[in-house]
């Protein structure tokens, strides 16, 4: 029997997905790059304003839905947060909020920063606790490991972004590194699952894409804390650019996927690399970024809107809330 059917008491709204709060944050991605844009080649700064006011309302809104689901329902926001693979999308939260607190650094940043305090607060609270499960743990499994686990921890590389602005380079330093060491760590265990393991379910497919966000996002913090593009600069961007290629040229593959919400992980990656590439232009002067930034942040503009009414008619059609997946776990050899 199906975990949904198993539960005929209860609304849908108990499989209301965490991971939801992708979608914020691949609509903060993009409303940066718009913000870039704006910055470097004129481009109109009310599409900035105006994505980022849509940002902050569809957080709004996921917000409230999932409070409603911790209120009503806690028991299954606690299964959520055992679940090997669900565990990992709660950071999409803090992250949201860490990105509004970007955004609004340019427009309202006595707003901005408490955004990005408490998204701040809130990030380093879930790594300190996804951390001590995954040491501390009886059930996780090489089978359970997939891109999404960079979020918990790598997450902390996007807070220097507003970080010098709003606390000081230093608590930038701080959560910079804290997300490039364990980025490396994880990027060596995940490569490994991934070449001598069976192949990531394919609903989860999507979220190798996630791969391309810690060196782009370490490249733009690196950036804003030092002020300047070094070799080490480059190597961060250069990685993210190479993986970014690396998954464009597996197109064919991503396109037979089923829509699923894990399909919000390519958005927030492709704006990441969007993003890098105009700070690459902008600091170097080659416009050869620019183009490559140009054809990035359209492709998530796209993305964006395609996966913005596929999840409206999803939604329509009572698919959105539905268990997730359950991860398939190799028996033993006897």
């Amino acid at each position: 029997m199906s975990e949904q059917a198993s539960t005929p008491q209860v609304g849908r709204l108990v499989f209301f997905p965490v991971n939801l709060f992708g979608a914020v944050m691949g609509y903060m991605g993009m409303t940066l790059g718009y913000y870039l844009t704006a910055q470097l080649f004129a481009f109109p700064a009310t599409v900035f304003s105006a994505l980022l006011a849509v940002s902050t309302a569809l957080f709004a809104l996921l917000s409230v839905i999932y409070l409603i689901k911790i209120i009503k329902y806690p028991q299954f926001m606690v299964k959520e947060f055992n679940h090997p693979i669900a565990i990992n999308f709660f950071p999409t939260i803090s992250i949201s909020l860490i990105l509004l607190g970007s955004g609004y650094m340019h427009l309202a940043p006595e707003v901005g920063y408490w955004f990005w305090l408490i998204g701040t607060s809130m990030q380093l609270i879930l790594t300190l606790v996804i951390m001590n499960l995954w040491i501390h743990h009886e059930k996780w499994q090489i089978e359970h490991l997939n891109p999404a686990w960079f979020i918990p921890v790598v997450g902390n590389v996007i807070v220097p972004m507003a970080a010098p602005e709003y606390a000081g380079a230093e608590i930038g330093w701080f959560f910079f590194s804290i997300g490039v060491v364990f980025w490396i760590i994880l990027q060596a265990v995940i490569f490994y699952r991934l070449f001598f393991h069976p192949p990531v379910d394919r609903v989860l497919m999507p979220t190798l894409f996630i791969m391309i966000a810690p060196p782009a996002m370490a490249f733009l913090s690196y950036v804003h804390l030092t002020g300047q593009v070094d070799a080490l600069a480059r190597i961060f961007y250069y990685v993210a650019l190479f993986i970014s290629l690396l998954l464009l040229v597996q197109a064919p593959r991503f396109f037979r996927i089923p829509f699923a919400i894990s399909w919000w992980a390519y958005t927030f990656p492709v704006a990441a690399i969007a993003n890098a590439s105009f700070v690459m232009f902008a600091q170097t002067a080659e416009v050869t970024f620019a183009y490559i930034g140009a054809f990035f942040l359209s492709l998530v503009t796209v993305l964006i809107a395609h996966l913005t009414a596929k999840t409206l008619w999803a939604a329509k059609n009572r698919k959105l809330c539905v268990p997730p997946p359950q991860p398939v776990v190799e028996e033993p050899s006897a």
